[in-house]
C-alpha cells in the first residue's frame, strides 16, 4: 500500500526535526538534542501526528511556543516551525538580538516571501548572528492531518475560513480573494506533501481554478518544480492520478446539523473533541461554602492512530461500541485473573512453601504472562479511557433523548412517515436542548415535505416557546430560495433505521453501560449528497448536478481553456474530496463506508478534507449569525 497522507506529513516533520537530514533507518545514531519552537499553527500540525514521547525520541528536549517568554539556552540548536507572518518574523529577529540559541534552523510552514526573507537577513546582520543561522526551509506543510484519510486546513483561527466568514452579506471581493488565496496555498502544500498532481473537478466559481493555475505554474518551471519525478513516483497512490473534487458547503446544509449515531461523530457532537483530543469535565466533591459552584477538573484523552480499538470502532453505531468496550473490559479482567492465579499457584503470594516443585510447570506460563504485562497495562489504560468517553456520551444520549432525534431525522431523510408529530416533541421540555430541536426542524424544513408559510409559522411559534432562536430558520429560508440545487429535498434518499432489541450483554448487571430506555438501531446505509456527487465523478456517470462541473488537468500545460478538454472515460480509483466552508465526521464516515463497500477491481480509496471541522452546534451558531444579519 502506498504511503498515506498521514505517513507523508509525519515523515516530513521527522526529517525537519532531524535537522533536515534524511532519516536513516539502519543506523541507530544518538539523536542531536534540540529545542522545538512553534507557533499555534505549527502546534496544531504536530500534535495529532507526534506524541511527546516521539518528540523526545527525535531529540526534542523542550517544545515552546514562539510568543512565550523564553530564556537563553546556549550550545543548543533551535528548530523553528512557524508561519511566515509579520508578527512571527519580528519575534525571530528579537531572538537573534537576544542571542537565545547556538544555531537556528528556520522552517516555514508555507513559503516565505522574498521581502520577509530580506528583512530576516538584515536583522541577522544587525544582530551579528548570520553564522548561527544554519538552514532556512519552506516546508509546504500548511494543513492538519487527523486520520490516514482526513485532513483540515485550520483549527485555531479557523473562523477565517468558516461557513460564516465565506457567506456573510457584507463580504467584500478583496476579502473573498484573500480567503481563496489562503485555501489554495494550503491545498498546494497538501499536494506537494502527497507528491502528486491531481485532475480537478468542481462547480464554477470556487478555489479550483486558482489551484489549477498554481500547480500549472509550478510544473512549467521544471528546474524548480516541487513535483519532480522522484517525489511523484514515491507519493502516488498508484499509476493513476487521483481525482480532486472541490465542493461548497452550500451543497448540503442538512448533514452538518444531523444528530449522529456513530462513535466519532457523537464524540464530536456532544463532547469537546478537537484535533483528536477529547476534553471531559469531571465533578469533584461539593464545596462546603453555601452557594459555591461545584468544583470540576478537566481530563484530556488522545484518540490516536495507535489505538486499535478506536480505529476499528470510531465509525460504528454507539450501542455496538458500548458492547465492544464491555467485551474488552471482560477480556482484560480474565487476563488479569490468569496472572493472579499463576502467582498464587507458584506460591509467589507467600502462602506456600511447596512452590519450588511446581516452578518448572508454571515458569513458562508466568514468563509469558509477565512479558505481556506492558501490553496488558496499555490495554487497561485504553479501555479505561474508552469507558470514560463512552459513558460521557451515554449520559448525553439519555439526558437529551438523542436516540429519538436521530431516529426521526433518519425517517425524514428516507421519506418515511413519522410516528408522532414534531410539535409534540418540540413541546416536550424533557427532550433535547433548544439547539437539538432547531437542528431537527431545519432538517425537516430542508429534507421533508414542502411546508406552507402557515405551517412554518406554526412550528416557529412552538420552537420559540421552547426557547429556540429563530435566526437560523430565517437564513435557511433564504438559502433554500437561492440554492441552485434542483430540489434540495430530493438529494436525500435511502437510509432510515430499524429498531432492534437491545443487547442482552449490555442489560446485564454490573455493566458500565446500562442502555435501558435507549433505542438500538440497525442503520440502513445510504449515500449523502457529497457521496452521490463523488460517486458520479469517480464512475464517470451522468448526474444532473455534476454535468456542468469544470475539468482541470494542470499537467496539460498548453491548453488555454482547460474546462473544455474531452474527458477520459475510465473510472477513478482514488479521490480527494474537499469541502470549502467546513466539514463534519458524518460526511467523512459516509465516504469511508462508500469506499469500503466497493470491492475487488472496483475498490476505491478516498481522502476527505475541509477548511475546518465544525460540530453541529457550532454550525448552527454560524447560520444563526447569518440569520441575524438578514
Amino acid at each position: 500500500m502506498a504511503a498515506t497522507i498521514r505517513e507523508r506529513q509525519t515523515a516530513a516533520l521527522k526529517r525537519m526535526l532531524n535537522l533536515s537530514v534524511p532519516l536513516n533507518k539502519s543506523s541507530s545514531v544518538e539523536p542531536v538534542w534540540k529545542i522545538l519552537i512553534y507557533d499555534r499553527c505549527g502546534q496544531d500540525i504536530i500534535s495529532p501526528l507526534l506524541s511527546v514521547r516521539e518528540l523526545r525520541e527525535m531529540g526534542v528536549t523542550l517544545h515552546l511556543l514562539l510568543h512565550s517568554d523564553r530564556d537563553a539556552i546556549p550550545d543548543v540548536p533551535a528548530v523553528y516551525f512557524i508561519l511566515p507572518t509579520e508578527e512571527n518574523i519580528q519575534r525571530i529577529t528579537q531572538d537573534f538580538r537576544n542571542q537565545l540559541y547556538d544555531s537556528y534552523f528556520l522552517n516555514f510552514i508555507s513559503p516565505i516571501s522574498r521581502q520577509k526573507l530580506e528583512d530576516l537577513a538584515s536583522a541577522a546582520l544587525q544582530s551579528n548572528c548570520v553564522s548561527h543561522i544554519t538552514k532556512v526551509f519552506d516546508q509546504y506543510l500548511n494543513f492538519i492531518t487527523l486520520e490516514d484519510d482526513m485532513f483540515i486546513l485550520r483549527h485555531q483561527n479557523c473562523e477565517t475560513m468558516s461557513y460564516y466568514s465565506i457567506n456573510r452579506g457584507d463580504m467584500k471581493d478583496t476579502e473573498m480573494y484573500t480567503i481563496m488565496d489562503s485555501i489554495v496555498e494550503c491545498l498546494f502544500s497538501f499536494f506537494v506533501t502527497l507528491g502528486t498532481v491531481p485532475i480537478i473537478r468542481s462547480p464554477r466559481g470556487n478555489a479550483a481554478e486558482k489551484l489549477d493555475k498554481k500547480l500549472r505554474e509550478n510544473l512549467r518551471d521544471s528546474r524548480n518544480s516541487l513535483f519532480t519525478t522522484d517525489t511523484i513516483q514515491s507519493g502516488q497512490f498508484s499509476f493513476q492520478r487521483p481525482l480532486f473534487v472541490v465542493l461548497d458547503r452550500n451543497l448540503d446544509l442538512a448533514t452538518p446539523l444531523h444528530h449522529s449515531w456513530t462513535y466519532q461523530a457523537l464524540a464530536h457532537d456532544v463532547l469537546d473533541l478537537k484535533i483528536n483530543r477529547v476534553t471531559l469535565e469531571e465533578g469533584l466533591e461539593k464545596s462546603s461554602h453555601a452557594g459555591a459552584k461545584p468544583r470540576t477538573k478537566t481530563k484530556t484523552f488522545d484518540l490516536q492512530s495507535m489505538d486499535k480499538f478506536w480505529i476499528h470502532q470510531k465509525g460504528s453505531p454507539f450501542p455496538i461500541v458500548a458492547e465492544a468496550v464491555q467485551g474488552e473490559l471482560e477480556s482484560y479482567r480474565a487476563q488479569e485473573d490468569e496472572v493472579k492465579r499463576l502467582k498464587s499457584a507458584m506460591g509467589l503470594n507467600g502462602e506456600s512453601d511447596e512452590a519450588i516443585s511446581m516452578l518448572s510447570d508454571n515458569t513458562a506460563k508466568l514468563t509469558s504472562a509477565v512479558s505481556s504485562l506492558p501490553e496488558l497495562l496499555e490495554k487497561k489504560r485504553l479501555m479505561d479511557m474508552h469507558t470514560t468517553v463512552a459513558t460521557a456520551i451515554l449520559d448525553q444520549i439519555k439526558s437529551r433523548k438523542l436516540d429519538v432525534f436521530f431516529e426521526i431525522e433518519e425517517k425524514i431523510q428516507s421519506k418515511t412517515t413519522l410516528d408522532k408529530s414534531l410539535i409534540e416533541l418540540f413541546a416536550d421540555p424533557e427532550a433535547g436542548t433548544p439547539e437539538d430541536k432547531m437542528r431537527l426542524f431545519l432538517i425537516y424544513y430542508i429534507c421533508g415535505p414542502t411546508l406552507t408559510d402557515a405551517e412554518v409559522d406554526q412550528y416557529a411559534a412552538v420552537l420559540k416557546d421552547s426557547g429556540c432562536d429563530l435566526a437560523p430558520l430565517n437564513f435557511t429560508k433564504r438559502w433554500k430560495i437561492y440554492s441552485k440545487l434542483p430540489l434540495a429535498s430530493n438529494q436525500y434518499t435511502g437510509g432510515g433505521t430499524k429498531t432492534i432489541s437491545m443487547f442482552s450483554k449490555l442489560m446485564s448487571q454490573g455493566s458500565q453501560f446500562v442502555m435501558e430506555g435507549v433505542k438500538n438501531f440497525v442503520v440502513k446505509k445510504h449515500n449523502l449528497p457529497v457521496t452521490r456527487i463523488v460517486d458520479s465523478l469517480m464512475e464517470m456517470k451522468s448526474l444532473q448536478e455534476t454535468d456542468d462541473y469544470r475539468y482541470f488537468d494542470p499537467k496539460l500545460l498548453r491548453v488555454t481553456d482547460s474546462s473544455s478538454i474531452p474527458r477520459s472515460r475510465s473510472p477513478f480509483q482514488e479521490a480527494i474530496v474537499f469541502i470549502v466552508g467546513g466539514g463534519n465526521y458524518i460526511e467523512y464516515q459516509n465516504l469511508v463506508d462508500y469506499a469500503r463497500n466497493k470491492s475487488g477491481g472496483n475498490a476505491k480509496r478516498i481522502v476527505y478534507g475541509c477548511t475546518n471541522l465544525q460540530s453541529p452546534n457550532q454550525f448552527l451558531k454560524q447560520i444563526d449569525q447569518l440569520g441575524k444579519e438578514i
